[in-house]
């Protein structure tokens, strides 16, 4: 067994869901301690220096650069430890299956097979007697983003084995609650002391992603007029009726399941209220930065006609913005993108530039003055009891970074492309 999958196998077995419902707490959920200390041990057993795990379940740790480039600066490799709340994530079995083409069953759960077919992904027929990690079907699998920690994880140990091996000093950072939109967020930058980085957060070998959607959150509070259903006429503003109404107003075609590529959308996550108040909770996405605007003026402009019908102060929304695009702050960056394709080029993958209909943990690094694009990881249907990741994924993936940390052992041009 790899030293990789060794690793992926074991954290995954360590639980670490986030939880939405906490989200006024760093971690969301006790247990991604439990997986901050695993890392931490581990870091230290490889050789890290200055191995840090913190109160708020932030791992760090720094491997020395390789002879000749002790100068150079640090290049951060960063992942998230929690798995994601969009499933059951507690009790992880993983197995390997020897994948001989057809539908991929990862198990059978009330007599049903749980599987994934070639039409569902395409990219299995590649696999096609090779072994495959999957869960046994009752939870999913978090190689989103386990099998980028095992990644780097091995990597460092593989460094550390082989210091000849050329690379800068690389500070790995692991993070909680990703999935939940903190992130990064309390990573300590400064303290950190890497002038780049890389997530390796990504999907599918080969895609590469330096652009992101921008993000916010927007809240939609509806406040109705109840007054006894015998006598409303003329009076009652109920406000079910009118949150309805909003929704209809967003437009259709511009909602999740009809958009793909660049294309943004609006997405309704949650509603909850009664006839006299109700709430509605919409993600807001776009690529394009004035198309992104254009979606929070679209809500505020659906607000103010609803208020002219029914009162002002009928609807209100509240927008909090989340991340934005990291294309803003990577112009002029273009050795970061070089580097990451001709490594993936390196290692027998035609890497393919993908815009990232999500955010990572890159986005907010970037934004905070350490830009950071997203490395794949070789994973397959995230956030689902039918995820999984073919072993010679994780394995080359490490063969991958080994490339990519080769290219920043030297000095970089950081003029191309500006």
């Amino acid at each position: 067994m790899s030293d990789v999958l060794e690793r992926f196998l074991r954290y995954v077995q360590v639980d670490s869901p986030s939880d939405p419902d906490h989200m006024d707490v760093t971690p969301s959920t006790p247990c991604q301690h439990e997986m901050a200390r695993v890392l931490g041990e581990d870091l230290r057993a490889i050789g890290c220096q200055d191995v840090v795990v913190d109160e708020h379940a932030y791992v760090t740790g720094t491997l020395p650069a390789s002879p000749g480039a002790e100068g150079l600066p640090a290049l951060m490799l960063c992942a998230h430890i929690d798995a994601s709340p969009d499933a059951p994530a507690h009790g992880v079995r993983p197995h390997l299956v020897r994948y001989e083409g057809g539908p991929l069953v990862a198990g059978v759960v009330d007599g049903e097979p749980v599987q994934t077919t070639p039409e569902q992904v395409p990219d299995l027929e590649r696999f096609v007697g090779q072994d495959i990690v999957c869960t046994d079907g009752t939870t999913l699998l978090s190689a989103d983003d386990k099998a980028g920690v095992a990644e780097i994880m091995a990597l460092l140990a593989r460094l550390s084995a082989h210091p000849e091996l050329p690379h800068p000093t690389i500070k790995a950072a692991f993070v909680p609650d990703e999935e939940i939109g903190h992130g990064a967020g309390l990573l300590d930058v400064e303290a950190l002391g890497a002038r780049w980085g890389y997530t390796v957060d990504g999907e599918a070998l080969g895609e590469f992603n330096y652009e992101c959607f921008s993000a916010s959150e927007a809240t939609v509070r509806v406040r109705g007029v109840m007054v006894h259903p015998g006598s409303a006429k003329n009076v009652m503003v109920n406000a079910i009726t009118v949150a309805a109404e909003f929704q209809q107003m967003i437009p259709a075609a511009e909602r999740p399941e009809h958009t793909e590529g660049r294309e943004g959308f609006y997405h309704p996550t949650d509603i909850e209220g009664t006839a006299s108040e109700v709430t509605l909770t919409y993600i807001l996405r776009d690529f394009d930065a004035d198309a992104f605007a254009r979606r929070e003026k679209c809500l505020r402009d659906v607000a103010a006609f609803l208020n002219a019908r029914y009162g002002e102060g009928t609807v209100t929304v509240t927008v909090r913005e989340q991340y934005r695009n990291m294309a803003e702050r990577l112009r002029g960056m273009d050795f970061l993108v070089d580097h990451a394709l001709a490594a993936n080029r390196e290692v027998g993958i035609d890497p393919v530039v993908v815009p990232a209909r999500g955010g990572t943990d890159g986005a907010q690094l970037t934004f905070r003055g350490l830009p950071c694009p997203n490395i794949a990881t070789g994973g397959y249907n995230a956030h689902s009891v039918r995820e999984f990741i073919p072993v010679s994924s994780l394995e080359v993936t490490v063969d991958l970074l080994e490339r990519l940390v080769a290219r920043f052992a030297v000095p970089q041009d950081e003029s191309q492309g500006a």
